[in-house]
């Protein structure tokens, strides 16, 4: 699969969120805000940008699998998974239900860090497929603009897990780039 963030982007992507700024990058699904997670300013830049109320959730963005495994082969890929997050690991990303983690693990190259990140769009606007289709007041406040070119379009399937470990639970928040069907095989 051709990555849309290249070597050279995800570099520089990740220099950016090193550095507290906020960039416009092309994800795996949309086009996405990234900030370093617990950066009270820079989260507090990102979610201004967008116009986003502080006590809505955002995910923490992976680049590789690590301690989190694959689910069953949903990451990496286009899914959004609800953990449960008894450490209250990333707090800035939900602050108003710090005991959950919405964590998201992309087909990208990898940037070497972890990022807190939500779609490159206003509040309840839609999602951007292309660069030119992220708001202009969002490209020139970010600090960091990079061009994947024609993404799928689709966002991530949020997939709700907190009670999966005490009996398998589970259930789709949004449906989105992986279908429910998908999401059922892969977590039989």
């Amino acid at each position: 699969m051709k990555h849309p963030l290249d070597e050279e982007q995800a570099r520089a992507l990740g220099a950016c969120v090193a550095a507290g700024g906020v960039a416009v990058f092309p994800a795996d699904t949309v086009y996405g805000l990234a900030c370093d997670p617990e950066n009270p300013a820079a989260v507090a830049r990102l979610y201004a940008l967008k116009g986003r109320p502080p006590e809505k959730p955002a995910a923490v963005m992976f680049f590789d699998l690590g301690v989190w495994g694959d689910f069953g082969g949903l990451l990496p890929g286009g899914v959004t998974l609800l953990l449960p997050n008894p450490q209250r690991r990333f707090p800035l990303a939900c602050t108003n239900a710090p005991e959950t983690l919405g964590l998201r693990v992309p087909f990208l190259a990898p940037v070497g860090r972890p990022v807190l990140q939500s779609s490159a769009n206003l509040a309840g606007g839609p999602d951007a497929r292309r660069l030119d289709e992220v708001p202009a007041s969002i490209r020139a406040g970010a600090d960091l603009v990079l061009d994947g070119g024609e993404l799928p379009g689709t966002p991530s399937t949020v997939v709700d897990l907190r009670r999966y470990d005490a009996g398998g639970a589970w259930r789709i928040v949004r449906q989105g780039a992986v279908d429910a069907d998908e999401v059922a095989a892969a977590l039989r």
